[in-house]
């Protein structure tokens, strides 16, 4: 069965939701499950790696998500609080117009619907997000 393409938002959404308050979980899913999806430049993640981090051959700790999709940039970083703190800038030709912050439901539904438009141009991308809709 196949989604139409605002299903396909909604459920991409609700998946990305779902993983968005823990940062360490949220980068393991959007450098695994979406990997296929999106290449390498498009998403960076910032850690802290302490010293044992580096002993043990651990990654380190997540600092931040940082998204390109079009004409946005998503990114994802811990709040004072420990929570994460979500934003997003609109460019046009790779100069800021517009930055703010916005809850993490816009930030999941900003994502879902560049995911979504890049999906529809490329097959390949296509089948990693229904992998993580768990589709196929």
């Amino acid at each position: 069965m196949s989604l139409s393409p605002a299903d396909d938002v909604d459920a991409l959404t609700a998946a990305l939701r779902a993983d968005a308050a823990d940062l360490d979980v949220y980068a393991r899913v959007l450098t695994t499950s979406l990997a296929a999806a999106l290449p390498p430049e498009m998403v960076g993640i910032d850690r802290d790696r302490s010293f044992t981090d580096w002993l043990n051959k651990r990654a380190g700790r997540v600092r931040g998500i940082r998204i390109l999709l079009g004409d946005w940039e998503l990114t994802l970083s811990p709040g004072d609080s420990g929570l994460p703190v979500a934003q997003a800038k609109q460019k046009v030709r790779g100069v800021a117009i517009s930055s703010r912050e916005v809850t993490l439901d816009e930030w999941a539904r900003l994502l879902a619907n560049g995911l979504a438009k890049r999906a529809r141009d490329s097959a390949e991308a296509r089948a990693a997000l229904a992998r993580l809709l768990g589709q196929a």
